[in-house]
């Protein structure tokens, strides 16, 4: 897995329900007429503007540890920190839904269209977390066909679960991913919004499974770390 990678639409265009969940929001046949009417218009703007491309490349363990030494604060107290030791395969990546969409949602925002401007930040977020998710799912795929049919791969990402935002730098000198149009300020934060970073980690089912009993697990908002295990155990 190197290189740049276009996604299609269909394949990038996250699922409503998902979507509605993630807001904690009914499903869609419970909203009402307003809120389904600001879905439906969501999801139109998301298929007029997204752009969703990514850029990634595979390195070594070695490779990928000098990559995890530019953050502030040890590794090892890490969920990533605990999960690479153990994998077998790995890839950066850098993946976005690009310039238009983030454009389109600020000049929401900007116009106090606040309804319009958050149900579209919110297919977009959904949006952007799927690429990491097709992203994943090609490279299991790609090493499956190696010659690793019991590899399982999960995306792992600066900002979540002790991996702080300043991991980016590292990871971004080595992908330079402005070859997709994606850049990194310095507070770490990437341009344009909707555009998301990490490591690909490989390897059997088991080696993803942790303990969330880090001190930073009870700042956790989704809680979605039982869900993504249990995404590549029971397979």
């Amino acid at each position: 897995m190197n290189g740049i990678i276009h996604f299609d639409l269909d394949s990038a265009r996250p699922p409503r329900e998902e979507v509605l969940a993630a807001q904690e929001l009914p499903p869609a046949g419970a909203l009402s007429p307003r809120l389904r009417d600001l879905l439906e218009e969501a999801f139109a703007e998301f298929d007029a503007r997204a752009e969703p491309r990514a850029i990634a490349g595979e390195l070594s363990l070695a490779e990928l540890e000098e990559v995890l030494d530019g953050f502030d604060g040890p590794v090892e107290e890490t969920v990533i920190g605990q999960i690479y030791p153990k994998g077998e395969a790995f890839a950066l990546y850098v993946a976005t839904l690009g310039t238009p969409l983030a454009e389109r949602i600020r000049e929401l925002f900007a116009n106090n269209d606040l309804g319009r401007g958050w149900m579209l930040d919110a297919v977009a977020s959904s949006g952007a977390d799927r690429l990491s998710d097709l992203l994943a799912a090609r490279f299991e795929s790609e090493l499956n066909g190696r010659g690793h049919p019991m590899s399982r791969v999960l995306p792992y990402s600066p900002g979540y679960c002790g991996w702080t935002v300043s991991g980016q730098r590292k990871l971004f000198a080595r992908l330079r991913p402005a070859e997709v149009g994606v850049t990194l300020n310095d507070s770490c934060l990437m341009t344009p919004i909707k555009s998301v970073s990490g490591v690909l980690v490989a390897g059997p089912g088991e080696i993803h499974r942790f303990r969330p009993d880090f001190a930073f697990c009870d700042e956790c908002k989704t809680r979605a770390c039982g869900a993504r295990m249990a995404s590549v155990l029971k397979r």
